[in-house]
């Protein structure tokens, strides 16, 4: 870390003092080292059996091969020599689906009854409703999935937690979709990192807090290549809208009577152009997510070490599109394969520079008791 003070005085990263944050003895702090172990081939097998088993209980084993995918990932995943260990269950899992299915399925279920009992005056007063709290259990369900796999992990025997309130991350995220759309999307760069902000500055790993860094994180450029993704979407839109009238023209249906369905000719030019112009999507995206990447790890500290991930455009495009594909070719079955593949790509592209007191922490509480179901609900957990 440039310019910093390690013996007791101090931290300056550049930004001025990093207040709030521990003076750091250089002989008691340590260098963050990160390593990954992990094989991917490894997970062939796992991939197999979890997709056998999925099929066979009608998808109700997932909760236990998820825990078992995790098991092993933060076994892969090494810190100072030290393995990570991932220490929740599938039952916790199971649990917390069944209190989202109820979360979930009373209030639409109530609105059904209302909508038809109340007629027009209750479509108009309830949609709008029930629009907006999709939006904001959408953010409470990333808040309790994150909150979850932190008090799950641990590193040697310590425990990380999540403070923090589930309730404020879902209205900061309905804001944040809301301004987003109100601005066509301009102002999401500033909520990505506004709400990445509020996950990562409220981590503990045992009673050490680790903390963001808005100043650091904006150090890293991320609205110039928001723009080109943006302009290269509209551009693609409209090279899909003008690519589909030609396709109309060459089948003679700009001339076929009204509500003559399309023939299958339209179906497979509709979904080859689909798939032709995805990838060329993600490409157009990759600067952007690459950047917002090293943004947030430029912005998280722990004591004095900073962060970095060295993550650049096209090697992450590639790993998406790749990742995709074997996905739909394997029907979802190679999913674990897939996350341990992905796992290793980040940690082994990150370092830290600084030094972090991790000797000092204390152990911290267990953390909530059912596993992050609404994350499951809406199909969004990270792994």
């Amino acid at each position: 870390m440039t310019d910093a003070t390690l013996n007791g005085g101090p931290i300056n990263d550049g930004l001025g003092p990093l207040h709030g944050v521990y003076p750091v003895n250089e002989e008691a702090g340590e260098v963050l080292r990160f390593q990954s172990t992990l094989q991917p081939k490894q997970f062939l097998g796992l991939s197999l059996r979890n997709g056998l088993l999925n099929i066979v209980t009608l998808t109700l084993y997932r909760f236990w091969g998820k825990t078992e995918v995790r098991r092993r990932v933060w076994q892969g995943v090494r810190l100072n020599g030290d393995a990570f260990e991932y220490t929740g269950r599938g039952k916790e899992l199971f649990i917390g689906f069944l209190l989202a299915l109820v979360a979930l399925g009373l209030p639409m279920l109530l609105a059904v009854f209302a909508i038809q009992f109340g007629g027009p005056a209750a479509i108009v007063i309830l949609y709008p409703i029930l629009y907006l709290g999709l939006f904001w259990l959408w953010g409470f369900g990333l808040f309790t999935a994150f909150r979850y796999m932190a008090s799950r992990t641990t590193w040697r025997g310590v425990r990380f937690r999540l403070g923090g309130s589930a309730r404020s991350y879902g209205f900061k995220y309905l804001g944040a979709i809301f301004l987003s759309g109100l601005t066509m999307g301009w102002f999401w760069p500033v909520a990505h990192r506004g709400l990445a902000e509020k996950l990562w500055d409220e981590l503990r790993f045992g009673d050490r807090r680790i903390r963001f860094r808005m100043g650091r994180a904006e150090k890293v450029s991320v609205y110039g290549w928001y723009a080109l993704g943006w302009i290269g979407t509209a551009v693609g839109y409209f090279v899909f809208v003008f690519g589909m009238v030609g396709l109309f023209a060459a089948l003679g249906m700009l001339d076929a009577p009204a509500g003559q369905p399309p023939g299958l000719a339209f179906t497979l030019g509709l979904y080859g152009m689909m798939l032709l112009l995805a990838p060329l999507f993600l490409l157009i995206w990759s600067p952007y997510h690459a950047a917002m990447l090293r943004s947030i790890s430029a912005g998280v500290t722990l004591d004095g070490a900073g962060f970095h991930l060295d993550v650049q455009p096209i090697p992450l495009w590639w790993l998406t599109v790749s990742n995709m594909a074997v996905l739909m070719l394997s029907l979802g079955f190679l999913t674990p394969w897939v996350q341990a593949r992905t796992a290793h790509f980040m940690v082994s592209r990150l370092t830290s520079a600084g030094l972090a007191h991790l000797d000092l922490a204390r152990q911290a509480g267990r953390g909530p008791g059912s596993g992050e179901g609404l994350a499951d609900a809406f199909g969004f957990s990270a792994i």
